[in-house]
C-alpha cells in the first residue's frame, strides 16, 4: 500500500525542468514527498471533514426510496447559523490511473430539497464518466441562499483540501459547474478559486464582472451557457458582457483564455444542460503559469490571501489591488505589476438597476508585500534570479531551496501540485 500511495503521489507531480540542476531537482522531489505525506497524514486527523476512501459509486435516486445525504459537514456558526453542507457524493465508471476527474454541481434556487435531488439526476445523467460527483444542498433558504457566501466559501475550501489530499482524485482536473443561482455561484466562485480549477461551467445565469473579474481566468477553461431569450436579472445580456471581455483577453493573451460563451438560441431559462461536463472534462489545470492576472476582489467581505504562486502580506488598504505575474524563462527574471483598481459604471440596466458596462481604472499600488513561492517550473533556482515591482528591482540573487517553506506553502493552498521549494518576500 506504501509502494501504490508513493507512485501516485508521484504522478501528481510534473517533471522538472532540464535547466534545474540534478542536484537540486532531486532533493526538491525527495523533499515534496516527505512534506506531501506528512501534510496528507495530518489532514485526516485534523479535519473533521474526513471521510473513509475509496469512494462509493453516486447513489442514484429511486421513486420510491429518499436518498440521503452521504456526506455531512458543520458549517462553522460564526460564518453562517445552524448550516450543515449536506451531500451526495460518489463515483461513475472506473477509477483512471491517475484518479478521478472531480466534479462540483451547484443547484438552483428553487426549494432546496428538490433542487438537490434534481442535482443528484442531472449528475447521474451527465456524459463525464468516469468521474467524481459532489452535489451539495444549500444549508439555509431564505437571506442565505448564495452559493458565494462565506460559510459556503469554508465549505468549498475544505472541499478542495478534502479531494486533493485523496489519492484517488486526479489534482489536474476539478471542475465547477452550476444552473441558475448554481450558475451566479459557479462564475463568482470559479473567479475567486480560479487557481484550483481545470474548468468551470455556469448556465443560465449572468454576474456583473465587477462581481467575477473574467481576468482571474486566465487559466480556467470556462464555459458559459444561457438562453438567449433569459432577460430576467439582465442574464442573457451579462453573460454577452462576459463573453466579450473574455474574447478580448484572449486576444491579448493568446492560449490563455480559453472560452465558450454562447446564448442558446429560441431558449430562455430552461436549456440544454448536457453539453457543459463533456467540454469542461478536456481541459487540465495549469497549476503554475508564468503568467497570469488576479483581481483580488471580495466576495461576502472575505478576500484570497494568496493566488496561484503569490501570497498577500500587506495590501493597500482602500479599494481593490490587481496583479500581474511574468516569469521569463530566457532571462530568470521575475515580473510584477500591482495596481489599485477601482470600477466606473458605464451603462446600468433601467429595470433592475444592474450595472452591465464597466470602466476598469489601474493605478500603481503605492505600497504592499507579498511572498512569491518559486519552483523549477518558474525559474532556475540553481541560478541568480532578479524579481522586479511595477519596474523597480526588489530582489537579486538565488532563492534558497527549503523545507519550511514548502510547509508554507502546504498548508497555504493544500494541493499537491503546488509544494514550492524556494520563495522571495518583496516589500514596496
Amino acid at each position: 500500500m506504501k509502494t501504490l500511495r508513493t507512485f501516485l503521489f508521484l504522478s501528481f507531480l510534473p517533471v522538472l525542468p532540464l535547466f534545474a540542476s540534478d542536484k537540486i531537482s532531486r532533493r526538491i522531489l525527495a523533499m515534496q514527498k516527505e512534506v506531501w505525506q506528512e501534510w496528507t497524514q495530518r489532514w485526516q486527523v485534523e479535519s473533521a471533514t474526513a471521510s473513509p476512501a475509496p469512494f462509493l459509486p453516486l447513489p442514484r435516486p429511486a421513486a420510491d426510496k429518499p436518498v440521503t445525504a452521504t456526506l455531512t459537514w458543520h458549517v462553522p456558526d460564526s460564518l453562517e447559523p445552524h448550516a450543515e453542507w449536506r451531500m451526495f457524493h460518489g463515483t461513475k465508471g472506473e477509477r483512471p490511473a491517475a484518479g478521478f476527474p472531480c466534479y462540483l454541481y451547484l443547484h438552483g434556487s428553487g426549494p432546496s430539497e428538490s433542487e438537490w435531488h434534481t442535482g443528484l439526476v442531472l449528475a447521474n445523467r451527465f456524459d463525464d464518466a468516469p468521474s467524481l460527483w459532489f452535489v451539495p444542498r444549500i444549508p439555509n433558504e431564505a437571506g442565505w441562499y448564495r452559493w458565494w457566501q462565506r460559510g459556503k466559501q469554508w465549505a468549498l475550501q475544505q472541499l478542495l483540501r478534502h479531494v486533493l489530499a485523496s489519492p484517488d482524485v486526479d489534482a489536474a482536473r476539478l471542475y465547477l459547474l452550476g444552473i441558475s443561482e448554481g450558475g451566479y455561484g459557479s462564475q463568482r466562485l470559479s473567479s475567486f478559486f480560479a487557481d484550483y480549477l481545470a474548468a468551470a461551467g455556469p448556465m443560465a445565469g449572468g454576474e456583473p464582472l465587477i462581481n467575477a473579474p473574467a481576468e482571474n481566468l486566465s487559466h480556467t477553461a470556462f464555459s458559459f451557457l444561457t438562453g438567449a431569450n433569459d432577460e430576467t436579472f439582465c442574464r442573457n445580456l451579462l453573460t454577452e458582457r462576459t463573453g466579450q471581455t473574455l474574447d478580448s483577453l484572449a486576444r491579448k493573451y493568446p492560449g490563455e483564455y480559453v472560452h465558450r460563451v454562447e446564448l442558446i438560441p429560441h431558449c430562455g431559462h430552461g436549456i440544454d444542460y448536457s453539453p457543459t461536463t463533456p467540454w469542461l472534462s478536456r481541459h487540465r489545470r495549469t497549476p503554475q503559469p508564468r503568467h497570469f492576472l488576479w483581481d483580488n476582489f471580495e466576495m461576502d467581505g472575505v478576500k484570497r490571501n494568496a493566488f496561484f504562486n503569490l501570497e498577500v502580506l500587506e495590501e493597500t488598504a482602500e479599494g481593490r489591488t490587481a496583479y500581474e505575474f511574468t516569469a521569463h524563462a530566457e532571462t530568470n527574471e521575475l515580473e510584477l505589476k500591482v495596481w489599485s483598481v477601482t470600477y466606473e459604471t458605464a451603462q446600468s440596466d433601467s429595470r433592475w438597476g444592474i450595472p452591465l458596462v464597466f470602466h476598469r481604472h489601474l493605478s500603481p499600488a503605492p505600497h504592499g508585500r507579498l511572498r512569491v513561492f518559486l519552483s523549477p517550473e518558474l525559474a532556475d533556482l540553481s541560478r541568480p534570479l532578479r524579481l522586479s515591482v511595477n519596474g523597480k528591482t526588489l530582489f537579486r540573487g538565488k532563492a534558497k531551496v527549503e523545507k519550511r517553506v514548502m510547509e508554507r506553502a502546504v498548508a497555504l493552498f493544500g494541493d499537491p501540485l503546488r509544494l514550492f521549494p524556494a520563495a522571495v518576500e518583496v516589500e514596496w
